[in-house]
């Protein structure tokens, strides 16, 4: 899986990326990274690439020379891959959003800065628009580390548990079931008996009640979408009941 991320400050991306599970990804081929600095690509003495925008108003825009030179001269014209921009105005990222850019490939992802960037990147460069939520950051460059990493865990091999991208929250269309490890008990709290019996049978049954119970209580709106079996509405019904 190739990442091309086109930033002004590439450089705020390396510790993570140099770090972990990404680190090891990189280093086993798995994934790989591209980082390109927007600025090496503005042909004037000052580097410039923003500038204020037309009709007045606060802030400075994002250029579109040193945009459009950059991504093209990289990745050809027109890119033949996905080219997002990260944005607050863009579709809200999700699991599924990453299952989609994992099949992918290839993403290049174009962090903007100031008070945003030429409406003209947006029409006529990038292919895609993802935000990380309903609020506004600096730039993109953090919603760009979550955007890798999230679909970095969905390319095969990256995790040392080959299934361990399938039970994460909203993998499944639920938030996950509770975990616990070593110590039995601690302060007087112990581990739920039934994840101590070796029944993986039972231990899979409890854990998707857990499931159940935990999108009901946090996140009822992801059961609309979850794409629930017959067991697991009758299962949900009973808690409901249980819970009043």
């Amino acid at each position: 899986m190739r990442f091309d991320i086109f930033s002004l400050l590439p450089e705020t991306l390396l510790p993570y990326l140099n770090a972990s599970i990404l680190l090891r990804a990189s280093q086993r081929g798995l994934i790989d990274v591209h980082l390109h600095n927007i600025r090496d690509y503005t042909h004037d003495k000052h580097h410039t690439t923003d500038d204020m925008p037309y009709g007045g108003g606060g802030g400075m825009v994002m250029k579109p020379e040193p945009v459009f030179e950059a991504v093209e001269s990289v990745l050809g014209k027109p890119p033949a891959c996905p080219v997002i921009l990260l944005t607050p105005q863009g579709r809200v990222f999700n699991q599924k959003i990453a299952s989609e850019l994992a099949a992918a490939g290839q993403v290049a992802l174009v962090s903007g800065r100031y008070e945003g960037v030429d409406e003209r990147i947006r029409q006529h460069l990038v292919t895609d628009e993802i935000s990380i939520g309903d609020f506004v950051l600096t730039g993109g460059e953090l919603p760009a580390l979550m955007l890798i990493d999230a679909v970095s865990r969905l390319v095969p091999g990256v995790l040392g548990d080959p299934t361990g991208a399938e039970d994460d929250s909203h993998a499944s269309g639920l938030l996950e079931y509770p975990h616990y490890t070593r110590p039995p008990e601690f302060r007087g709290w112990a581990v739920p008996p039934v994840l101590l019996t070796g029944d993986h049978g039972k231990i899979d049954q409890w854990r998707r009640e857990q499931s159940l119970r935990r999108t009901l209580a946090r996140r009822p709106d992801m059961l609309e979408r979850a794409g629930l079996s017959d067991a697991d509405r009758k299962l949900l019904e009973r808690i409901k009941k249980e819970e009043g």
